[in-house]
C-alpha cells in the first residue's frame, strides 16, 4: 500500500491488515555523467514497492534528501545537513507512529557513512520516544551484499559503477547515459579535504562498462527478498523483559 496513493479510508483499512511501514531514504547526488542524481531513491522506493506487491505493508513518501559529503560539491547533488536529516526522520516516523504504525523499516539506498549513522542515530532517539515502537535502518548494499557478491565482476564496486549502473538500466533504462568508465576516489586518508572534486571528479567507484539490466534485476530481486525477511525479523521481534 503506497500511501501517497490511498484516500484515508483506504489507508484506514490498511491498518486493519498491517501495522508495518517500510521508509525509503535516497539521496539527490551526483552519480557520474551516465546515471541520473535520483539513482540512490529510485532504488529504494522501488525495493519498497516491490515488496508492497508481495505482502500487505504500507510504503511511506521517500526522503530524497540525504548527506552526501563526498560527492557535495558535484554538480546537483543537494546535500543536507545531518541534524536536517535526523530531524526529518524523526518527524516522519512520529507521524506515521499517530497514524497507528508500529513497525518501521528505514531503507536507505544511499550508503554514505555519516549518512546511515544519522538515521541508526535518529531511530535510536525514537526507540526511546515511542514505546511500542519496533525500528530496523538497512542499506540497500547491506542486505545484498552477501547473496549478491556472486552477481558483480568488479571488486570494491560500491558507487555509480557495476551495481547502480545495472539496478537503473533495469528499471529506467531511458535514464542512462553512454560513455561511463571505470574510476575510483582518491582521497587522502583520514585526512578532511574540502575541495573534495578534485579527488573524486567523476563521482564513480566502480566499473559501470560491466552493468547490464539482467544484473540489475537479479539484484533488486536479491534485496527484495532479504528486505522480505527483515520485514517478517521485525514483525515477530520481541525484546526481553525489562528493556
Amino acid at each position: 500500500m503506497i500511501i501517497e496513493e490511498l484516500t484515508s479510508q483506504a489507508f484506514l483499512e490498511g491498518l486493519t491488515k498491517t501495522e508495518t511501514v517500510l521508509v525509503p531514504v535516497g539521496a539527490t547526488e551526483g552519480h557520474g555523467a551516465h546515471l541520473p542524481l535520483g539513482t540512490d531513491s529510485f532504488q529504494a522506493l522501488d525495493a519498497c514497492r516491490r515488496l508492497a506487491e508481495r505482502r500487505s505493508l504500507f510504503v511511506a513518501p521517500p526522503i530524497s534528501y540525504g548527506v552526501c559529503r563526498s560527492t557535495s560539491q558535484h554538480p546537483g547533488t543537494l546535500s543536507i545537513r545531518t541534524e536536517t536529516l535526523k530531524s526529518l526522520l524523526m518527524d516522519v516516523v512520529d507521524a506515521l507512529y499517530r497514524q497507528g504504525l508500529r513497525n518501521f523499516v528505514v531503507l536507505s539506498g544511499h550508503a554514505g557513512g555519516t549518512h546511515n549513522a544519522v538515521l541508526i542515530d535518529a531511530g535510536e532517539c525514537l526507540l526511546s520516544r515511542l514505546p511500542e515502537a519496533k525500528i530496523a535502518v538497512v542499506t540497500e548494499y547491506d542486505l545484498a551484499a552477501e547473496e549478491g557478491k556472486g552477481l558483480i565482476e568488479t571488486v570494491g564496486d560500491s558507487h555509480a559503477g557495476e551495481i547502480e549502473a545495472s539496478r537503473i538500466l533495469a528499471t529506467r533504462p531511458h535514464l542512462v547515459k553512454e560513455g561511463a568508465v571505470e574510476a575510483y576516489p582518491a582521497f587522502p586518508k583520514h585526512i578532511l579535504v574540502r575541495n573534495k572534486q578534485a579527488y573524486w571528479p567523476s563521482a564513480v567507484w566502480g566499473d559501470p562498462s560491466k552493468a547490464s539490466a539482467e544484473k540489475g534485476r537479479k539484484i533488486e530481486e536479491v534485496v527484495v527478498d532479504a528486505l522480505e525477511r527483515l520485514v517478517v525479523e521485525l514483525e515477530e521481534f520481541v525484546e526481553p523483559a525489562g528493556c
